[in-house]
């Protein structure tokens, strides 16, 4: 089928475009700057502008929309996370708000897009599913974007599309990438155990988030869908882990409310608080399975043994 991937040329759009031409299925996609991305032309679209994003789709003229679109900095800072997401966060409600109104006028009734898989409530048992919910009273740097994911994937439910929530996305291009920021930082011992590491983290390889919306675009199912591994690990489990296998130092251990001036109340809770994503509702419904069913394999596959330094490419 005609696709329109918007946000095409971010960390999962990236592995999507390849993906989707190898289903079959004819693509374009718009980002910031036009060119061409993997084979696949790309439009130079404001998602916040809304007319250009209603030219953009009926020029693709698409019979599906897959929504990508945030504008997240290479380097987060926790303590302005709010700050750091405002632009993202207008882009998951103006520009889902454009998106879907243009795809309404086109008369494009399948629309897949990105969710987050680690805004659950922390206070619950396991791994949560999809019927559980989002953080009930969240720290207030996050607070916003949580109400721009919420007001997302209420838009794109009453819609009857798809939500995807990815889990902590890793793989070329990411933060977690042989030369992204996290990743420097764990090298320069910068990254602690925060109150004991107790945060659940569920990881996405983010050729699996691609192979989800394959997926999702072959056995269309209206609905959230949670987009993770098959291994949740506490940030004490997997942190020294990424450290061992970059060759770094192995991270400190601070107490709570030393790192609470560090990082601020949404970094204590990112490594604290966190809950991790159960993934079996996807494998029933959408059929799909993660490729990388572990973040240990994952690491394996995306750091090479030798890059101590940051000197060498990600593997892809």
């Amino acid at each position: 089928m005609r696709v329109l991937v918007a946000g095409a040329s971010g960390v999962v759009g990236r592995q999507l475009l390849p993906q989707l031409t190898i289903a079959g299925h004819e693509v374009t996609g718009f980002a910031r700057s036009a060119g061409t991305v993997d084979g696949v032309e790309m439009m130079a679209v404001n998602a916040l502008d809304r007319a250009a994003v209603a030219a953009a789709v009926d020029r693709a003229a698409p019979e599906a929309i897959i929504h990508l679109l945030t504008a997240i900095p290479a380097q987060i800072n926790p303590k302005r996370i709010d700050q750091d997401f405002a632009m993202t966060n207008r882009l998951r409600t103006e520009g889902t708000a454009n998106l879907l109104g243009a795809a309404r006028r086109a008369g494009v009734d399948r629309i897949i897009a990105q969710g987050l898989g680690y805004a659950y409530d922390p206070h619950g048992a396991g791994p949560a599913t999809e019927s559980e919910p989002l953080w009930r009273d969240p720290p207030r740097s996050f607070a916003p974007v949580l109400a721009a994911l919420e007001q997302l994937e209420a838009a794109v439910q009453e819609v009857r599309g798809t939500v995807l929530r990815f889990g902590h996305l890793y793989g070329p291009g990411s933060s977690y990438a042989a030369d992204g920021s996290f990743v420097q930082q764990v090298r320069a011992r910068q990254v602690p155990i925060v109150g004991g590491g107790t945060a659940t983290f569920s990881f996405t390889h983010a050729r699996d988030a691609a192979a989800a919306i394959v997926a999702a675009l072959e056995a269309p199912a209206p609905g959230i869908f949670n987009i993770v591994d098959d291994d949740p690990a506490t940030m004490g489990r997997w942190l020294p882990v990424l450290a061992d296998r970059l060759g770094a130092p192995a991270p400190r251990s601070v107490p709570t409310f030393l790192a609470r001036a560090a990082v601020g109340g949404w970094g204590v809770a990112f490594m604290t608080q966190l809950r991790g994503a159960d993934n079996a509702r996807a494998k029933d419904v959408l059929g799909w399975q993660p490729e990388v069913p572990s973040w240990r394999l994952g690491f394996d596959l995306e750091l090479d043994p030798l890059t101590v330094h940051g000197s060498k490419e990600t593997l892809t």
